[in-house]
């Protein structure tokens, strides 16, 4: 996948078909809720597994049920396809692991 940054229009068209995403310091931006943390953890651990097919890792945090995420590309300088690839994946994960997951 291309590691070339998008431009600021490009991202905001992208956004637009990703639901609950957005840019926030320079990175995509998403926080998720499930029922618990074994359900967080086992996103995460879907999640990871993807990320690392794709060489490329998110900036995440988890306290029990919640997972924030952060994507950006570091070595194209902000967010790529590559960013909305793995977003769109993690989407595809929470919509799979928890229905209520939001």
């Amino acid at each position: 996948m291309a590691r070339s940054k998008l431009e600021a229009d490009e991202i905001t068209k992208r956004l637009a078909e990703l639901a609950g995403w957005t840019v926030r310091d320079g990175k995509l931006h998403r926080e998720y809720k499930f029922a618990d943390f074994v359900e967080a953890f086992g996103f995460m651990a879907s999640v990871a597994l993807i990320a690392e097919r794709m060489d490329h890792h998110p900036e995440w945090f988890n306290v029990w049920s919640t997972v924030v995420v952060d994507l950006t590309t570091h070595d194209a300088g902000g967010i790529t396809a590559n960013d909305f690839a793995l977003a769109a994946a993690m989407e595809r994960l929470a919509g799979a692991r928890a229905p209520g997951a939001k």
